[in-house]
């Protein structure tokens, strides 16, 4: 596409912004011959390509996240371990590594507000699933949401899920992450009317077979208002939460 003419067209009133914008969003990627950069993933989705970097070389993550950001976008990069998180901060050295999430973040302005005022709320069943809880926040609050933690108040002690139950209402959508038989999300549906978004871990004894069980009694919850992202999937369920707030 030529672009110089795209923009002359707009200006000699030829062609719409809206007409402008829908061929743009369509653009080619970058070629990176190991990778195939999505530059204008922001323009159709409403954030940039986000790295996963599980099975990658470290080299070859360090690229893509330059290349992301040298086309002015934030960096978000997904299941990274230190040697990843190294490669990317000697191209970007303002990157940061949060530990527990497992996420390599990279903004070129830190010191942005949230976009909304609404609010998602993470809770998790037990201190063994705060990794993946992580990942939701980290992802949930470099997307701009504002996010609140409650964190180990499983049914095995129900009374402290109880208690912050008034909190739990004021948020527009809940992540709740379980492991073991994953239970939680079904009783936060039978008392709430905000959207859930259920994420298994894989966190349990030997029959909870790496989270199939939990990711099995979410499938089949009798709560309304439960939809479930797939076992250990923080970054799924954080990117539907933003969805969801973010719905015109």
């Amino acid at each position: 596409m030529d672009i110089k003419q795209l923009i002359k067209d707009i200006k000699n009133n030829k062609i719409s912004v809206e007409e402008a914008y829908s061929k743009l969003k369509n653009l080619p990627y970058e070629d990176l011959d190991f990778a195939k950069v999505d530059h204008h993933r922001k323009m159709r989705q409403g954030f940039p390509e986000v790295i996963y970097c599980q099975g990658k070389r470290p080299d070859h993550i360090a690229s893509i996240a330059k290349s992301i950001a040298a086309h002015g976008h934030d960096v978000l990069a997904t299941k990274a371990d230190e040697k990843a998180y190294d490669a990317i901060k000697k191209e970007l050295p303002d990157a940061e590594y949060h530990e527990l999430a497992r996420i390599v973040t990279y903004k070129k302005n830190k010191a942005k507000k949230p976009k909304t005022n609404k609010k998602i709320a993470i809770i998790t069943a037990g201190t063994a699933d705060i990794n993946v809880a992580d990942e939701a926040r980290v992802t949930a609050e470099f997307l701009g949401n504002r996010v609140e933690k409650f964190y180990d108040v499983g049914v095995a002690g129900i009374h402290r899920l109880l208690s912050n139950l008034k909190k739990l209402e004021e948020a527009s959508v809940l992540i709740v992450v379980a492991g073991m038989e994953g239970a939680l999300p079904s009783v936060i549906g039978g008392l709430v009317e905000i959207p859930i978004i259920a994420v298994p871990t894989s966190v349990g004894y030997g029959s909870n077979f790496e989270g199939l069980s939990a990711l099995l009694t979410m499938l089949n919850s009798c709560a309304p208002g439960i939809g479930v992202v797939n076992i250990d999937n923080g970054f799924g369920a954080a990117v539907l939460a933003h969805s969801i707030i973010n719905t015109k």
